[in-house]
């Protein structure tokens, strides 16, 4: 008994694992990982995953031990050799531009890059992640990456912190600092990189750069002009005004960090998104931070493979080399991997092979391991909760980041009543297994910038299943929103429509007993559900019988009038009783996070 005690503190685990599984895992909230995460200075979303030094951490503040299953075998054959000091030159600075929705991030690389990105996006937001590398008049060239500012990225935001350099806060001056502003600096702090704060849209009426420092002085972020150490430059995106000193002080921020990388060595680096293109395949925009990839190198990102058959820059032209600091397209990977996935050339192909086939068994295992099933315990809560509902989700997406984006922003809504099941994310459009999938587990499928095959959509109109394309990823997380709300049986709200007082009662032989009334206050009609109160306490509740003025029937008495009823199937009327005219309503409730 005492081992079987000791095995079940013991958690398995590879290091593929996110902050949910291992709440899962654990029979803990999410919300307590990320709780204890965030005590160690580590933002992390839902479906984040954890590396294996903090897993242990986290699983040893919960009472657990952590055994990471086979990840010795793999990463035996995956050493890493570290550079010599000789061997190292100077690189260029990656260079993240993060900042609220509408902050002007977008126009601020257009201007930048003299090209206009914002034309091709939804909505006028950025959704994914933009990768560009810009030379400057003195020959300098900086990498930057436009992380999309809506809330719903928090998880590709967080990403572009990890493998940045320098993180360029926008904030626009006709605005505030806002929630999102405040998480893109917590993500740049976590991730221990320097920030240059940009104030935008100076040109603009009411623009008022002053009270922008004044906001950032209150969160204990200090410019140099108020005599702080962060480094701040007021902008016009739009007009160009000031993006010159901002470039500078890029420069001069970049030059104290002394940045170094070894060309001359087998490439490594992270996976910024990853598509499927249906005429050439998947698609893989990486961010090579060490070492130079080449045409024919074999590549190892996640759990996937492949020899590099082509590369392509931000302008789309054929690349034959991508050194360090450098984004490109990579097409000749088996599958999509992961969006935040590192990458490395690998000298074997059958090596490369063997690590990805590995990686593959072990989140299979790993995805087997953290299924929840219904437990009685669990049948328990719902019957407790009463009306317990479930929405499952099927995700279909054109690039791994926003799956992800949509997917962490969607189990978020989930509530004590409603539970929402992503059943499925994937890259790619609709298929028939989509649709099959979604028959068999009841889900609706929700396709972002993504369409069904035709046979899919044959499928679905005669499975009856619901497919919903968005464009705007805050479309889609609105729409399941009212979904859900329209999920929710509606609350019954009662309104008193009128007070009546019984002044002298009348018994009459056949038609029973008849009060004689004062309308007090609103309106009774014929039709209207009434209680009798005596003495303040509820003594039937039912109809009426009639309700007449005078001799005559009325449809209606208002207030200050006289008139005459009967209770249906009551007599036992008296004088002083007092008669509350109501009706009920059924209210459409709203999602709350109790």
């Amino acid at each position: 008994m005492e081992e079987a005690m000791a095995n079940k503190s013991i958690i398995k685990v590879t290091e593929f694992v996110t902050a949910n599984e291992l709440a899962n895992m654990m029979s803990v909230s999410v919300t307590e990982v990320i709780k204890v995460c965030m005590t160690l200075g580590m933002f992390v979303s839902i479906n984040q995953r954890i590396d294996a030094e903090t897993i242990s951490i986290v699983a040893e503040e919960f009472g657990f031990k952590v055994e990471f299953v086979g990840v010795k075998e793999v990463e035996e054959e995956n050493v890493v050799e570290a550079d010599n000091e000789e061997d190292l030159t100077n690189r260029n600075p990656i260079v993240t531009v993060m900042g609220h929705v509408d902050h002007g991030k977008t126009s601020l690389l257009d201007y930048i890059r003299k090209t206009n990105v914002i034309a091709g996006e939804a909505g006028g937001i950025t959704q994914h992640i933009g990768a560009y590398e810009v030379e400057l008049h003195g020959g300098q060239k900086i990498t930057f990456l436009d992380t999309p500012g809506h809330e719903a990225f928090t998880a590709m935001r967080a990403r572009g912190s990890k493998i940045t350099d320098i993180a360029v806060i926008v904030v626009a001056a006709d605005d505030s600092v806002m929630p999102q502003t405040k998480e893109a600096i917590s993500h740049a702090q976590a991730a221990g990189v320097p920030i240059i704060f940009a104030i935008n849209k100076i040109d603009k009426p009411g623009a008022n750069p002053e009270k922008i420092k004044e906001a950032l002085a209150q969160l204990n972020y200090l410019v140099e002009d108020w005599g702080g150490k962060y480094q701040s430059q007021d902008i016009s995106a739009k007009h160009g005004q000031g993006v010159d000193s901002l470039m500078e002080k890029i420069v001069l921020e970049s030059e104290m960090l002394a940045l170094k990388a070894n060309p001359n060595r087998l490439a490594m680096g992270t996976v910024l998104e990853a598509s499927l293109d249906k005429g050439k395949g998947y698609v893989s925009k990486i961010l090579v931070q060490n070492g130079t990839l080449k045409i024919g190198d074999v590549v190892l990102a996640g759990t996937t493979f492949g020899k590099v058959k082509a590369m392509y820059n931000e302008r789309n032209k054929s690349v034959k080399t991508a050194g360090p600091s450098v984004p490109v397209l990579l097409l000749g990977l088996s599958s999509a991997p992961q969006a935040g996935d590192s990458f490395r050339v690998m000298a074997d192909e059958k090596e490369a092979r063997n690590i990805a086939l590995k990686r593959e068994q072990l989140q299979r295992e790993q995805g087997v391991r953290t299924q929840k099933h219904i437990t009685l315990d669990e049948i328990g809560r719902r019957l407790a909760v009463g009306d317990f509902k479930e929405l499952n989700i099927i995700i279909k997406g054109d690039v791994d980041g926003s799956v992800e984006a949509l997917s962490d922003s969607l189990i978020k809504l989930s509530t004590s009543e409603i539970q929402v099941n992503i059943i499925q994310k994937s890259v790619g459009q609709v298929n028939e297994a989509d649709v099959m999938l979604a028959s068999a587990s009841n889900a609706i499928i929700v396709a972002f910038q993504v369409r069904p095959s035709l046979s899919a959509r044959q499928i679905a109109e005669r499975e009856q299943i619901d497919i919903r394309t968005y464009s705007i990823i805050y479309n889609a997380i609105d729409e399941i929103k009212s979904a859900m709300e329209g999920m929710l049986s509606p609350d019954l709200v009662e309104e008193i429509l009128c007070s009546v007082e019984i002044r002298e009662v009348f018994k009459i032989s056949k038609v029973g007993t008849i009060a004689g009334c004062m309308v007090l206050d609103g309106k009774i009609t014929r039709n209207t559900k009434v209680r009798i109160i005596r003495n303040g306490v509820v003594v039937y509740t039912g109809g009426l019988g009639s309700l007449k003025r005078f001799k005559d029937d009325a449809k209606e008495v208002l207030k200050g009038f006289e008139c005459g009823l009967n209770i249906d199937n009551f007599n036992d009327i008296k004088e002083g009783d007092l008669i509350e005219g109501y009706e009920q309503k059924e209210v459409r409730r709203t999602l709350s996070k109790n």
